[in-house]
């Protein structure tokens, strides 16, 4: 069957629009892997100094009992109370004067940047990023580096994208190809890191996008290759075969993973809570907080050396079944509070290296219990632990693909693939079921940004009427006030949107917990802008017009949840939300 003359025009347009889109992407996503893929050299070596300059030793984590400084010996091992907050005194002014958006793991925002803000993140954010956290994590920080590199090599693309004036969506795309690069190039993994940025960044997996950030990962890791070499990022043991009846083990494996991934998170934050509570109970700058929470870390990496950095050499020992079982309990819990006080105090590092070395720990304990019950099992700790870094982080991220395809690209062992597939599949369904957001979208959430709404489509009926079906209005603010007034009356109303008056009493704006987070999150200028400036982009509905036509509005009003409903002067008399429409629609469906 021949194809019609305008249905071949229809496919030559298209092939050429597709084809053209990606050569247009190519020579870019090339330059931002290969720029990626430098800045994460430049930011390994960073950290390498930082750690020698702050530890006197290549990793401290690595060393055995607890050992002087060689700067300042006569410290003797107490040095480590001293070095966070150190360096907290070089990074907390350093985020707070040029780049706040640098605090903490990053991850987030970039996620924000993509999903709200057009792809565009600052430059400057990939300076201060890559010098705050090289000496976080080099003061003893025990955070991880991927999660600084992610921002690193977004940003980067960012900017490359908005220097050659592209437009939203391939901005988007640039974006993720950075985070990509920084994946690939830091642990060795270019599959990894396209699916990274795919799965986590974009959710898109359209063949422009997929070449693109493939073209960036690959070219980054080819960098990455060619100053650490080829071989791969952790070095684990050799893991032997996987025999039937332990698969039941790693499916169990797979819900105490994921269900310890949501509790790191829970922790995470909640510790970040408590800092915070504390830290405005004190009144004092936010620049000073890292310094006088780096003696609090301090102490505990006094008690527990181990956790000082990113902490690799105690992974891989850990994975080589090299401690005991009560030791990796206590290496779990520790790992857990170090990190969540690094980032509580206001350090700039990731959650990516200590979710796979939680995992780690919490596979191998689960291993050596095994072993107890069943000896047989004792040459498969590693095995176990491997599998453990690969559910943990499925568990705290909801990432199932990048997790299997990492732990592949990381062992390079066949033999484990099945396992930690059955294991990450299974975390990630316990992730769901216990928590609606992960450890990287919670932090959006609090802020009333919420990336995985979505439009429901309903049933309309007739009858109903704007005005029946709307709830009455909680606080009115006025046209006068500020942004930050405005927002109080957001978190006094329990995160209700507030509606705006002007000095008449008619509709002026509406401000939203998310609306208001988003401005929280770009602007340091925030608290003195005028109220509108933070106002979501919503209009008004008459309180005597049918639901059946404004219901849809009311569902995409993704912002607010819901619509203001006004009387015939303009004078706002009620809310409509989601709930309130559906609630007059049931009836009569």
């Amino acid at each position: 069957m021949s194809t019609s003359a305008p249905a071949r025009s229809h496919l030559h347009a298209a092939g050429t629009r597709f084809g053209g889109a990606a050569v247009r992407l190519g020579l870019p996503a090339l330059v931002v892997g290969a720029g990626a893929g430098l800045a994460a050299v430049v930011f390994r070596w960073l950290i390498e100094h930082a750690t020698w300059v702050f530890s006197g030793h290549a990793d401290y984590s690595a060393t055995s009992g607890h050992p002087a400084n060689p700067w300042v010996p006569w410290l003797g091992a107490g040095f480590v109370v001293l070095a966070p907050a150190v360096g907290g005194l070089l990074y907390g002014p350093l985020i707070h004067r040029f780049a706040r958006e640098a605090r903490g793991h990053g991850v987030p925002e970039v996620m924000f940047a993509v999903d709200r803000n057009g792809g565009r993140i600052r430059g400057s954010v990939a300076v201060v990023k890559a010098l705050a956290s090289a000496i976080c994590i080099g003061a003893g920080g025990s955070v991880g580096r991927e999660g600084p590199i992610i921002q690193i090599g977004s940003a980067l693309g960012s900017t490359i994208g908005r220097w050659m004036r592209m437009p939203e969506v391939r901005l988007k795309t640039l974006v993720a190809c950075g985070a990509a690069g920084g994946i690939s190039a830091t642990f060795n993994a270019p599959v990894a890191g396209v699916f990274f940025a795919l799965e986590l960044l974009l959710r898109d997996f359209t063949p422009t996008s997929f070449g693109a950030v493939a073209i960036a990962s690959v070219t980054a890791a080819l960098v990455g290759r060619s100053v650490f070499g080829d071989s791969a990022f952790l070095h684990l043991p050799a893991i032997g075969g996987v025999t039937p009846p332990e698969y039941l083990l790693f499916a169990l494996l797979g819900l105490v993973a994921g269900a310890v991934g949501i509790g790191f998170t829970r922790v995470l934050y909640l510790v970040e809570d408590a800092c915070d509570l504390l830290w405005r109970a004190s009144r004092g700058p936010e620049w000073l907080r890292p310094v006088v929470g780096g003696l609090l870390l301090g102490l505990l990496l006094l008690a527990l050396p181990q956790m000082y950095g990113v902490g690799y050499p105690v992974l891989e020992h850990g994975v080589a079944g090299q401690y005991a079982l009560g030791f990796l309990a206590v290496l779990v819990v520790g790992k857990v509070l170090a990190t969540s006080l690094t980032l509580g105090i206001g350090g700039s590092g990731g959650v990516f290296a200590p979710s796979l070395f939680i995992g780690a720990m919490v596979g191998a304990a689960f291993g050596e219990a095994a072993a107890v019950v069943e000896p047989a099992l004792h040459g498969q700790i590693g095995a176990f632990a491997v599998v453990g870094m690969g559910a943990v982080f499925a568990g705290s991220t909801r990432a199932p693909i990048t997790a299997g395809i990492m732990l592949f690209e990381l062992t390079g062992d066949y033999a484990l693939v099945l396992p930690v597939v059955v294991a990450v599949v299974i975390a990630t369904a316990v992730s769901k079921v216990l928590s609606r957001d992960t450890v990287y979208t919670l932090k959006l959430s609090r802020r009333g940004v919420d990336l995985t709404d979505s439009a429901v489509p309903v049933r309309r009926s007739s009858g109903a009427t704007v005005g029946g079906a709307a709830r009455p209005l909680g606080a009115l603010v006025p046209l006068t006030a500020t942004a930050a007034e405005a927002l109080v009356a957001v978190e006094t109303g329990g995160g209700a949107p507030v509606v705006v008056v002007d000095a008449e009493g008619r509709f002026a704006g509406v401000v939203s917990a998310r609306s208001a987070g988003e401005s929280v999150l770009t602007d340091v200028d925030f608290a003195d802008r005028p109220v509108l400036d933070v106002a979501s982009d919503v209009t008004a509905v008459h309180d005597d017009v049918e639901l059946d036509g404004v219901v849809q509005d009311v569902i995409e009003a993704s912002d607010t949840a819901g619509l203001p409903a006004v009387d015939g002067d303009g004078r706002p008399v009620g809310w409509l939300g989601r709930a309130d429409a559906l609630r007059a629609l049931v009836p009569a469906a």
